[in-house]
């Protein structure tokens, strides 16, 4: 038997230069020693689109072009759309005053009046005063002694007419020995006298039976009682016709004392407010006050008034004079004014649309008036902007229904909020709508956007403009300066710590981590803010009135404290050997990948040890996870390219006779992505080839059909994983990790890991080929493919080939000759 062949070694892959682990912020680029000696940022940095984009929903009036800002939070998005919209100012006309007032016609639906700007409060203090004026003056009225006097002529000839009557018939009552008597509940009636005393009917037969009155006298009383009570009944209608008469010359009278004092009253608001819709109410409130003067009666007038008050209190407010009072739901202090912008930190139904409040009379029973209408956000808003969260307005019940409605119908129902969350309920109120002119800004998440887009058939009708807020920038000397003016801006409004050069550098490159990427910088300025802040805790615990690069590093790594446990304990049993992970010798099929856990408020990488079995079969790649249910559905697009690969290298003259898995050992939770492609491949070609990996070497990128390597995220935490494992496992200096060569521009690794590369402790190998990767991780060639269509002999490619070509022959042979053992058929 001949000899194998010695492997063919590779050569000395390329690593990543020095300069490209991680850009470094020179201070001394900065013109100032800290940032007192700087002027605060003004404006918006880094989001040019999305300003763009918001300039034109607030400028341009028309149907349906409000503004959905979306983007990741923490960039600002609610703050930035508030200041942008307080420094541009759209010009727009200013709203007028809103004032709803008592229908007399209909009381239930409340009257709106539009008063030009700045005058819904006037006119309703002046309302107040000619009411109290009134409330004062109508009861002196009616005391003046002429007044009196001609009350005094009425009742008297009234009273007498009335005594003429009723002496009249008291004398015919007598002449037929009859009297007018009280009854109980029958009231007064007609009833007989009898030896000198009044006898009820219903004794007469009881006499009749003693004797004391025979029957056809009993009979005659009787038939001349009752056409006497028939006298008396008319004679009673005559009385109230009197009275009514008398009361109704009463109210002549009292009109016409009190008709010049009102009608002067009304016509001094009049012309004072001419404007319209004014003129028909006030003439309706003359007409009321003219209607209901006992309303204005003084106590000593009589229990008539008195009794009116009581029932209206009862009934109705504690102010008898309500139904004249005016409610001004939106009143402006300014006449010129400028566009309103409105941020509503909590867009509840009642914060945002208003509401009809319920009060109770002194029986418990609730009601409702137009005093109890009050306005919300969207009315205060009117003719300017309303920012609100997009979350919020859509998980508080009612509010996106009603909004959609008012922004549809460019107007504002309000009605009480239990009847509009309730239909089980409806309110006695129904004001006039009013017609609002509002731009509406929601603040929201890409993916709210993209939703609401997708099946809210309205949402694109009233929100046609997107401003989509950027999580980066662009790293330039105007944006690094910027920076600078943000943390002076920073430390004027939190009273922080001024920073050095060096802490402003510090700060500027965890700016770049955050990105991304070298040649950007992050956009998130709530996490800036809040390292700042952090800093300045640092500096005042060490007594340091200047915030320096040693207190910017505290920060960021008490931050990295507080958050990192499940990483502490992962590292753990990774030092303790209960997660198996090698950082040395040379495993067959074994591979160490790396992923990136993140939790939210931290991300952190991690190794992950990747295998790979073949076999001779034609199953194909099995995906362990996938049988698992622990594989989502970009591990398993990954997967299948793995196969795609195999077909495209090493099946264009043979089939691929293949049985093989790839598992993520002691991986017990969901795993997805494609950046572990490469390294699966790797794992595969391994196995195939029966070369050993170097364990000491963590591989991350994904990978394409054609074996090319592409880019993943991460790259950064991934790296310092593995890294933090090797340390704690001894470092080699043969150790490190393979990446996609376009990832180089995305370092921005920590110090202690550029430290150790530099030293040569650690290496960086990117690659843009797996070809490139497999002779890194094996040290044996590649291996080309000749003019004949094989691979060079002795190289990665080449065994692979030869491999996969002895499986597809023996199972070529292996089912020829089950086919053969088969029984035949007779």
């Amino acid at each position: 038997m001949a000899t194998p062949a010695l492997p063919k070694p590779a050569g000395k892959p390329r690593e990543v230069l020095p300069d490209q682990l991680r850009w470094r912020c020179n201070p001394a680029e900065f013109d100032f020693k800290t940032t007192a000696d700087l002027k605060p940022l003004e404006g918006i940095i880094g989001q040019e689109r999305a300003l763009k984009a918001l300039q034109l929903g607030v400028e341009l009036y028309g149907a349906g072009y409000n503004v959905f800002v979306c983007g990741l939070s923490g960039t600002g998005r609610a703050t930035t759309v508030k200041q942008l919209l307080e420094r541009i100012r759209p010009q727009c006309a200013p709203a007028p005053d809103r004032c709803y007032v008592h229908n007399f016609h209909r009381p239930d639906q409340p009257r709106l009046l539009t008063l030009p700007r700045a005058l819904a409060i006037p006119f309703r203090k002046d309302m107040d005063r000619a009411i109290d004026f009134l409330a004062t003056r109508i009861p002196q009225l009616f005391e003046d002694d002429k007044f009196q006097a001609a009350r005094g002529r009425i009742l008297e000839r009234y009273g007498e007419r009335e005594k003429e009557m009723l002496e009249g018939f008291s004398d015919q009552l007598k002449k037929n020995h009859f009297a007018l008597a009280e009854m109980g509940g029958a009231g007064t009636t007609v009833v007989p006298v009898l030896q000198g005393q009044p006898v009820p009917l219903e004794k007469l037969d009881e006499m009749v039976a003693g004797g004391q009155v025979d029957s056809a006298q009993a009979r005659q009383i009787s038939e001349r009682q009752e056409q006497l009570q028939r006298q008396f009944v008319v004679l009673y209608r005559k009385t109230l016709e009197l009275q009514r008469a008398m009361n109704l010359e009463l109210e002549l009278l009292e009109r016409e004392a009190a008709s010049a004092l009102v009608d002067s009253v009304i016509e001094d608001v009049k012309e004072k407010y001419p404007h319209n819709g004014v003129a028909d109410h006030l003439e309706a409130v003359r007409g009321s006050i003219l209607e209901n003067l006992s309303l204005f009666k003084t106590k000593a007038e009589g229990e008539e008034a008195e009794a009116a008050r009581l029932l209206l209190r009862s009934s109705g407010p504690a102010d008898p004079f309500w139904m004249y009072r005016v409610n001004a739901v939106l009143g402006h202090e300014d006449q010129q004014g400028v566009c309103p912008v409105i941020l509503e930190t909590s867009p509840t139904y009642v914060n945002l649309f208003g509401t009809i409040q319920r009060t109770y009379d002194v029986r418990g029973v609730a009601r409702s008036d137009f005093t109890d209408i009050r306005g919300g956000s969207l009315l205060e808003a009117d003719g300017g902007c309303l920012v609100i969260n997009a979350m919020e307005a859509l998980t508080e019940p009612g509010v996106w229904r009603a909004l959609k409605r008012a922004l549809i119908h460019g107007q504002l129902e309000i009605q009480s909020a239990a009847d509009w969350l309730s239909h089980l309920t409806g309110s006695a109120l129904k004001p006039e709508p009013i017609p609002v002119n509002v731009k509406v800004i929601l603040v929201g998440e890409t993916y709210l956007y993209d939703l609401l887009y997708a099946y809210e058939d309205d949402f694109k009708k009233i929100f046609k403009v997107k401003a989509d807020f950027d999580s980066q920038m662009n790293r330039t000397p105007d944006a690094v300066r910027q920076y600078a003016g943000l943390l002076r801006k920073l430390c004027e409004e939190d009273k922080l710590c001024p920073f050095d050069r060096e802490a402003v550098a510090a700060v500027v490159e965890y700016g770049v981590r955050r990105a991304g990427r070298q040649d950007k910088l992050s956009a998130r300025f709530s996490e800036i803010a809040d390292l700042a802040r952090e800093a300045c805790y640092w500096a005042r615990q060490a007594k340091s009135e200047v915030i320096g690069r040693t207190h910017v590093e505290r920060a960021i790594a008490e931050r990295i404290e507080r958050h990192n446990l499940i990483e502490s304990k992962i590292q753990e049993m990774i030092e303790k050997g209960v997660l198996l992970i090698d950082s040395r010798g040379e495993r067959v099929g074994q591979v160490n990948g790396l992923s990136v856990y993140d939790m939210g408020s931290y991300a952190f990488g991690k190794p992950t040890r990747i295998t790979a079995s073949t076999a001779m079969g034609r199953q194909g790649i099995i995906n362990i996870e996938r049988e698992a249910n622990l594989s989502g559905r970009l591990h398993d697009k990954g997967v299948a390219i793995l196969s795609g690969f195999l077909r495209e290298r090493f099946a264009q003259a043979k089939p691929l006779s293949l049985a093989a898995s790839v598992c993520f050992e002691q991986s017990y939770a969901g795993v997805d992505g494609d950046s572990a492609s490469s390294t699966e491949i790797y794992a595969l070609l391994s196995s195939l080839a029966d070369l050993p990996i170097r364990q000491g070497i963590a591989v991350t990128g994904s990978v394409n059909q054609k074996g090319d390597i592409q880019a993943i995220g991460g790259v950064n935490y991934k790296i310092e994983g593995f890294f933090d494992v090797c340390r704690a496992q001894g470092l080699t200096g043969s150790q490190g990790v393979i990446l996609p060569i376009e990832n180089v521009p995305d370092l921005m690794l920590r110090p202690d890991v550029v430290e150790a590369v530099q030293a040569g402790k650690f290496h960086l190998y990117p690659v843009a080929t797996v070809d490139e990767g497999i002779e890194i991780l094996t040290g044996v060639k590649a291996g080309e493919r000749q003019p004949d269509g094989a691979f060079e002999d002795s190289t990665v490619n080449g065994r692979v080939d030869a491999r996969l070509r002895a499986l597809a022959e023996g199972l070529k042979d292996y089912e020829a000759r089950s086919r053969g053992n088969e029984p035949r058929s007779e």
